[in-house]
């Protein structure tokens, strides 16, 4: 859970670089640059570890080379779709909080793609914190705004599927994989489909790299390396629907960040939407039990 809750913070205020990294350069460079950052930060823990230095983490999982390259290539085609979407929709909104309301609108998807497609139940708790973090969302991010649907909106909105595919995807197949093995398959296919993306276009724009130096190294090793990383790693210990939602307080955070970094103030509504969302989450963390499951528990062992 801690890993996951550090995973949104990161997460939240990277909406503020995103946002500032548009002045100087384009979505597909822009994701090219931090992910190709996001994959070197990686490099010294698996080689440390490789060589079987004290204190770090050892590599665990059993899957085979082709089963972890097969699903670090999945994760990594899924994950360069979402963040394309997301970076063209911030281009185009040019709201961070924004933005991130609509990107959050993954924790009601995570666990209605579950119940479709994997038939996993939906408990009343699940269903509960989920309408309350919703609301709180809402409130938190778009409390001055008319509501109606841009283009921007759109491309985060297709983003936020992705990345709830992305979640589910981590959950069903990469139990048995390392979590760092993973993060690194997944940024290096992300960087190298971002950067033919880049060529493709001619986006490639090293002065405006230059100018916006500072958001995209954030954006890469610490939005992309630690966060991502994180989420694999917190992801093997917490449920998809649970993770979502511990997740989504990125969006809180971005507007924190908004306040400290660009001098936003949130309204009384906005400050609601945070003990929501907060409520939300807490509530999220209570079992879910059928009667027999509850019987089954209090059994002795």
């Amino acid at each position: 859970m801690a890993c996951l809750l550090l995973t949104a913070m990161i997460w939240g205020f990277a909406f503020v670089s995103q946002v500032a990294g548009m002045d100087s350069t384009t979505p597909m460079f822009f994701n090219a640059a931090r992910f190709t950052l996001g994959a070197i930060s990686l490099l010294p823990i698996l080689l440390m570890r490789k060589g079987g230095r004290r204190g770090l983490p050892h590599a665990h999982g059993t899957g085979s080379p082709a089963h972890v390259a097969a699903v670090a290539a999945l994760c990594g085609l899924v994950l360069f779709a979402a963040s394309t979407l997301q970076q063209y929709g911030v281009l185009y909104g040019r709201s961070a909080g924004r933005a991130g309301f609509i990107t959050a609108l993954y924790i009601v998807i995570v666990p209605l793609l579950a119940w479709v497609f994997l038939h996993r139940r939906i408990g009343l708790f699940t269903i509960v914190s989920v309408g309350l973090a919703v609301i709180g969302f809402y409130l938190l991010c778009m409390a001055n705004d008319s509501g109606t649907l841009t283009l921007g909106d759109a491309m985060v909105f297709v983003s936020a599927l992705l990345f709830a595919a992305h979640i589910l995807l981590i959950d069903t197949l990469a139990s048995d994989i390392d979590p760092i093995l993973l993060s690194f398959g997944q940024f290096i296919v992300t960087s190298a489909l971002s950067w033919s993306g880049s060529l493709i276009e001619g986006s490639v724009n090293w002065s405006g790299a230059a100018a916006a130096w500072m958001p995209i190294l954030y954006a890469g090793i610490g939005s992309v390396g630690v966060a991502y990383t994180l989420q694999v790693v917190g992801q093997q210990w917490v449920p998809p629907t649970r993770a979502s939602l511990i997740m989504s307080l990125e969006s809180f955070f971005s507007a924190v960040g908004g306040a400290l970094l660009l001098g936003e103030v949130m309204t009384g509504r906005g400050y609601l939407g945070c003990v929501l969302i907060f409520a939300g989450t807490m509530l999220a963390q209570i079992p879910a039990k059928t009667p027999r499951e509850a019987v089954d528990a209090a059994a002795p062992r």
